[in-house]
């Protein structure tokens, strides 16, 4: 059976969100940040870099949530969460994977840990607000995308690995002065998502009582 070491509302809610969608079997394991289950000798077995999720697959352990997202879509082809290989559909479902994690996420980390990035209370306070900054006019552009196309998903009419992973980031941005949801079709784009079962469910099972993305 899969097993997503996973912590509520963090990136693992991204393949966690995947999972419930396949409605595959899997078991949750809960990795405590709040007793810094993380950087146990056991976990940092499984993810040397001491972050969450992991998918362990039978003999196969992988982390990095965009990998684990990929993993699930290509051993599960018959729920299409990804686009035919080789075509230019499968290319733009890359890019805008790679940006939601390399770019999106990345932006969000830095406002949420900005001490990592700097030391004195003053450049901490002007990291985090340099990084809140670059997050609206990401959001913008996710808006853009929606506006230009016009269509439910992010990819277009399909429904893809896409969805939870633009779901789950901007639910980060739900305290902002600004956030995703305030955006017109990111709103709109929210609230699909929100109607979901899966999504209910995997709420739900995180113990997240509010809908509030």
């Amino acid at each position: 059976m899969i097993e997503l070491y996973h912590y509520p509302s963090t990136a693992s809610m991204v393949p966690h969100l995947l999972l419930e969608e396949l409605g595959v079997p899997y078991r949750l394991q809960l990795v405590d940040r709040q007793h810094n289950a993380h950087q146990s000798p056991e976990y940092l077995k499984l993810n040397p870099n001491g972050l969450i999720p992991v998918l362990v697959d039978g003999d196969l352990v992988l982390y990095e949530t965009a990998a684990i997202c990929l993993h699930l879509a290509d051993t599960h082809p018959e729920a299409k969460l990804v686009p035919p290989l080789g075509t230019p559909e499968r290319a733009h479902c890359y890019k805008w994977l790679m940006w939601l994690t390399n770019t999106l996420q990345a932006t969000l980390n830095v406002y949420f840990y900005p001490e990592r990035w700097a030391e004195t209370p003053g450049a901490v306070a002007e990291v985090k607000a340099q990084a809140q900054r670059k997050a609206g006019v990401l959001l913008d552009r996710l808006n853009a995308e929606f506006a230009r196309h016009g269509q439910p998903w992010l990819l277009g009419e399909q429904y893809t690995l896409l969805d939870p992973y633009a779901l789950t980031l901007c639910r980060w941005t739900r305290l902002f002065p600004r956030p995703a949801r305030s955006l017109p079709h990111l709103g709109g784009f929210l609230q699909r998502m929100l109607a979901r079962p899966a999504v209910q469910r995997v709420f739900e099972q995180e113990g997240i009582r509010e809908m509030l993305v």
